[in-house]
């Protein structure tokens, strides 16, 4: 199965945006991802403007509205038809770019 993501950022990139940017790099590592960072100046969160991250064209939703998380994207790859040894390299992946963000490193 191919994986494609993408992260709609602003220019720099801020909070959410560097987020998305992460976790479309722990796919790529983790489950050999297609990536791409497009930057954009329109807003428009989780949709059509930054931040957004979309998997294979669908944009993700956040589950509690504002910011998306491990769990999100989870839900997304299982939708997307990512297999049990996949999505488990791929949970492991993306707690990392939070830990960074949240400044655990």
């Amino acid at each position: 199965m191919i994986l494609q993501v993408r992260v709609i950022s602003q220019q720099p990139p801020g909070g959410r945006c560097a987020l998305y940017a992460g976790y479309a790099e722990a796919l790529a590592e983790a489950l050999d991802a297609q990536t791409e960072v497009v930057f954009s100046a329109e807003r428009g969160a989780h949709g059509a403007g930054f931040p957004s991250l979309l998997i294979n064209g669908v944009a993700i939703q956040p589950e509690d509205g504002a910011i998306l998380m491990p769990a999100d994207l989870r839900a997304s790859l299982v939708a997307a038809g990512c297999d049990a040894d996949r999505l488990a390299r791929a949970e492991a992946a993306l707690e990392a770019p939070v830990r960074c963000l949240l400044g655990g490193r």
